[in-house]
């Protein structure tokens, strides 16, 4: 792709943040679209936008086209994971939600493990069919595989409780289903009053900035470093590259499966996930920074900190439930305000600390995960004491007369911690 058009300097590096650009804007007015438009059509009509852009790409034969169009496929991209949260603590309670959102997680990492083969097998099964590059009929046929589940979407995504016009769903399933979550206050206008509930709000500051420094506990992760210490290594062939590195999702997918049914079987204790990312990132780094020219060492360290993915399940999870009695919009905008901060600060973080210049040992890159880990797990203790506190206030508001303060805190702790 690079050759054929003609990338020079750092356009593939603009081309990357152009998306990220896209994809951080497009996050709260998608929630906010679904308090507006039926999720059962929003979803499915951003992933046929994001088919149609895909297939576009394949015809483009300028990297300024290619900008172009990655900017608006990250609106498009930016709705699936914060709806797709926002939608399943509609639907779940505290002792469920945590599976559930696990099982969406670890399939976006499942993903990412065989999305690496289907490129291969692509690119060298039709390179040159037709008179295509191979990268031009990976495009075409992304897109293509993305149209059949929008059709599925449109016809059988079930949107809300209160909404759902799902066929699958008898009437008593649905009153099942609106009876076991709390019914959400009347939603409050769009207005300049609901922005500063918003960004006042300790749920706001809370989990916002616990997702700014989860997110960047993922960074050996989600910035590939096993593959660039291979490469600074040498020595690999392209297909070692691919397979030694999808042994780091395939750990994330197990570690994000064990900690969401471990959290809903203790009753939604997700906060337990925040200390164990925090000792292992810090404890991953350490091993690097002492052994790193030690293959084994490095291995077991990359492989290892691919069970920090955990966070994204557990922490989506832990800010629905402690926003399980606010308004639909509220939830949704804190929820996207997460990951759109997250995104804003990864931006420049990998680059910052873990660019591929800082290979095979990205010591700046330790130092900053050992710091963030740290932080993390202050953050981690600070939230759940705070999130403690509001909900001894909510519970004294409801029981009035029939339970006393001390009475209503000792009932929290129990069941919290």
């Amino acid at each position: 792709m690079k050759k054929d058009l003609a990338f020079h300097g750092n356009q593939f590096t603009v081309i990357n943040t152009v998306f990220t650009v896209g994809y951080v804007l497009g996050q709260v007015p998608s929630n906010i679209a679904l308090q507006y438009t039926r999720p059962g059509l929003f979803f499915p009509g951003m992933m046929v936008v994001w088919s149609g852009l895909t297939m576009c790409t394949a015809a483009v034969h300028r990297p300024q086209h290619v900008m172009a169009i990655r900017f608006f496929q990250g609106m498009a991209e930016a709705s699936t994971f914060v709806g797709t949260h926002y939608i399943l603590g509609s639907w779940y309670t505290e002792k469920e939600l945590g599976k559930r959102s696990g099982i969406f997680t670890a399939s976006g990492l499942a993903g990412t493990m065989f999305g690496g083969f289907l490129q291969t097998a692509i690119h060298s099964g039709l390179n040159g069919r037709a008179g295509l590059a191979g990268w031009r009929w990976l495009f075409i046929i992304d897109g293509l595989i993305t149209l059949p589940i929008a059709l599925y979407g449109f016809l059988l995504f079930p949107d809300t409780p209160r909404l759902t016009k799902a066929p699958y769903l008898k009437p008593e399933e649905r009153a099942l289903a609106v009876s076991r979550v709390p019914e959400p206050p009347e939603r409050r206008p769009l207005d300049l009053r609901f922005l500063l509930r918003v960004l006042l709000s300790w749920q706001w500051w809370g989990f916002v900035m616990l997702w700014v420094i989860a997110g960047e506990t993922e960074s050996f992760s989600s910035n590939s470093l096993i593959s660039l210490w291979l490469q600074a290594k040498g020595g690999y062939t392209v297909a070692q590259l691919n397979d030694y590195a999808t042994g780091v999702p395939a750990v994330g997918i197990v570690s994000t499966i064990a900690w969401a049914a471990l959290t809903d079987l203790l009753g939604g204790k997700r906060y337990l996930v925040g200390f164990f990312i925090a000792i292992l990132g810090t404890v991953t780094s350490i091993m690097i920074l002492v052994d790193g020219s030690n293959d084994a060492v490095s291995y077991a360290a990359y492989y290892l900190a691919g069970s920090v993915y955990a966070c994204q399940a557990t922490f989506f999870a832990w800010a629905n439930d402690a926003m399980r009695y606010d308004d639909d919009m509220f939830r949704g905008v804190v929820i996207a305000s997460m990951n759109m901060l997250s995104g804003a600060i990864n931006a420049w973080w990998s680059i910052v600390f873990y660019s591929a210049d800082f290979a095979p040992y990205f010591t700046r890159g330790m130092w900053a995960m050992i710091g963030t880990c740290i932080a993390l797990g202050l953050w981690t203790a600070g939230l759940l004491y705070v999130t403690v506190r509001a909900e001894k206030k909510r519970l004294v508001m409801v029981a009035g007369d029939h339970g006393s303060a001390d009475q209503v805190t000792g009932a929290i702790i129990q069941e919290k911690v």
